[in-house]
């Protein structure tokens, strides 16, 4: 065969091989794109259910006492109420669900969550740390009187950063994450978390005893705009910045040695993916209580429909979770009323058997 007869050969497969990758490309892009807008719908119509429905009662009476003359009753459970719990729900629900997605990409594993490599455990550790401090030093005390917005969401996310970099450690062997290590190291370290809370816990007063325990379930009660203005800096702030690594971490999904290849620096890397996830996890934990199961529910939903693509998954992540988070509180709020469930029942009792699945689902692919 000719050298040209080759050249021109070369040049079709080279061709159709670019085509095909252009094609593949625009389809994705299609894809993303309706999902995202589907989940812009979604995210929409959850704010006005979340504003609009309540205990059923309290809803109607609002609406009849607004009829009769009383704007300003129904201006107060909106805009003071209902508006914020929707927010922070959203807030929560994104923050948790974007980390999670980012957890999953670094240690490309699908059961990684923030729950399960101790950063929500060190979260709690902190808080409840902080609950026996204002309770034992007279420093903290005044402390907590004149920064009420920045004691607890501090340490929350001291010890999330401290327990996350502690399995991260123990995880490491030879420069590589061993994921049955990890996973191993974060049951471990979750142990201790919930040994030394539940021994700072008995030496609570009955006041404080109730608060944590009820705090330590997931609530959305505390809603307040001071809280929405804080966690907005803090949460879309790392997780735009967390976002913006999207193509390091799809480099690293190919592999830790390929992403070096590509020069990626993978410590750099999964360090700042860590301790923003500390970031927005921490104060989370401290404002709204311990939430399961979101970060590993929704990015692996949401992986089924697009792919693998770092940037797309973080971007729907956020989205989804915030419209899941409030749809639980939704159920929570109503489903007993006019008494209330935690918030974290509704997303264990949808979380824990798709975990199941996802477990017996990595047990076939290993057998």
């Amino acid at each position: 065969m000719s050298f040209l007869k080759k050249s021109i050969i070369f040049n079709s497969i080279m061709t159709e091989a670019v085509l095909h990758s252009r094609a593949l490309y625009i389809k994705q892009q299609r894809k993303f794109f309706r999902t995202f807008c589907v989940l812009l719908v979604l995210l929409l119509m959850t704010i006005v259910l979340g504003i609009f429905l309540g205990p059923a009662s309290g809803f109607i009476d609002s609406i009849e006492r607004a009829f009769n003359q009383e704007p300003s009753l129904i201006k107060e459970l909106v805009l003071n109420i209902r508006l914020p719990r929707v927010l922070l729900g959203l807030l929560a629900g994104g923050g948790l669900a974007l980390a999670g997605a980012a957890l999953q990409i670094l240690f490309n594993n699908p059961l990684a969550d923030s729950g399960l490599i101790g950063i929500s455990s060190g979260a709690m550790l902190g808080v409840i740390t902080g609950t026996f401090l204002l309770k034992l030093i007279p420093f903290f005390q005044s402390f907590f009187e004149s920064y009420p917005l920045f004691f607890l969401p501090s340490l929350a996310f001291l010890g999330a950063l401290f327990l996350g970099f502690l399995v991260y450690r123990i995880s490491l062997s030879h420069g590589r994450i061993q994921i049955a290590i990890m996973l191993l190291a974060g049951v471990a370290v979750n142990a201790f978390a919930g040994a030394y809370s539940g021994l700072l816990i008995t030496l609570l007063n009955d006041e404080q005893l109730r608060s944590i325990t009820f705090w330590s379930m997931g609530s959305l009660n505390g809603a307040t705009w001071p809280i929405i203005s804080l966690l907005s800096l803090l949460v879309l702030g790392a997780s735009s910045y967390l976002y913006s690594f999207h193509k390091e971490l799809d480099a690293l999904a190919l592999g830790e040695r390929e992403a070096l290849y590509l020069g990626v620096d993978t410590d750099k890397v999964k360090k700042t993916v860590l301790i923003l996830s500390a970031v927005i996890c921490g104060p989370l934990t401290a404002f709204v209580g311990v939430i399961g199961f979101v970060g590993l529910v929704v990015p692996h939903i949401l992986r089924l429909f697009l792919g693998p693509k770092s940037s797309s998954l973080l971007i729907c992540s956020f989205l989804l979770g915030g419209v899941f988070l409030v749809l639980s509180d939704i159920v929570a709020k109503n489903v007993v009323a006019p008494s209330e469930l935690p918030i974290g029942i509704i997303t264990s009792i949808v979380g824990t058997p798709f975990f199941t699945y996802l477990l017996l689902k990595q047990k076939r692919r290993l057998s």
